[in-house]
């Protein structure tokens, strides 16, 4: 049986969730993705070959780690997200939890996720996906920004969000409303980007068939 997407869920999410938010709301995020769509990457963004920064961590707990210390020698999936506010982000981080995770298990590969929440925020991703794998703050979106990959809602979804009720920079632990776009690195375990999928439309998502094809396309190199 064909394995499932990340595209078809969202999809069938996206269906459910227009029909409750309505049309007005639904056209600022709408406008807000076609924006970001049409902006496009920044000049920043790491890419292949790029030597991978390290930054000062926290994990659900507020305890103290870095990226460095969380990869350790092994070859590293990393995962930028938004936070435990977007249903986005859940719905990918629990496919990565149940399809991704396994299959790099196998691989000797470990899979790391990043936001810019508080711990508590952390702790919250951690308990939507039943994660089982490193759950980290980057408080400031230190390291995020260091990747080239910041970015934030833009005035008119920012106040869409706070009609739903919730405000990103409350979730943050700078209190900004800085977030990363969602991203996926495939490092090696020499600490160099081997693979970079960075999403400008918050709503799509690298599907668990394209990280393994680039950790097998890893695994190949550094057997030669």
């Amino acid at each position: 049986m064909p394995q499932d997407t990340i595209a078809r869920r969202v999809d069938e999410f996206n269906t459910g969730f227009t029909a409750q938010i309505g049309p007005e709301l639904s056209g600022v995020f709408d406008r807000e993705q076609a924006d970001l769509r049409a902006a496009g990457l920044p000049d920043t963004v790491l890419g292949t070959g790029d030597a991978v920064p390290d930054a000062a961590l926290l994990d659900a707990t507020g305890g103290d780690t870095t990226l460095r210390e969380v990869r350790g020698d092994a070859p590293t999936v990393l995962v930028f997200y938004r936070g435990a506010w977007c249903p986005y982000c859940n719905l990918t981080l629990r496919t990565y939890q149940q399809e991704l995770l396994p299959a790099l298990q196998e691989r000797g590969v470990r899979l790391v996720a990043v936001s810019p929440q508080t711990p508590e925020g952390t702790e919250q991703a951690i308990a939507n996906g039943e994660l089982a794998f490193p759950v980290l703050s980057d408080p400031e979106n230190v390291l995020a920004g260091r990747f080239g990959v910041v970015t934030a809602p833009n005035a008119e979804a920012r106040a869409a969000h706070m009609q739903l009720g919730f405000d990103v920079a409350d979730s943050n632990a700078d209190g900004t409303a800085a977030i990363p776009f969602p991203s996926v690195f495939v490092i090696d375990e020499d600490g160099t980007v081997r693979f970079a999928d960075v999403h400008v439309d918050y709503t799509t998502r690298t599907e668990v068939a394209t990280v393994l094809e680039a950790v097998d396309a890893l695994r190949v190199d550094t057997t030669r």
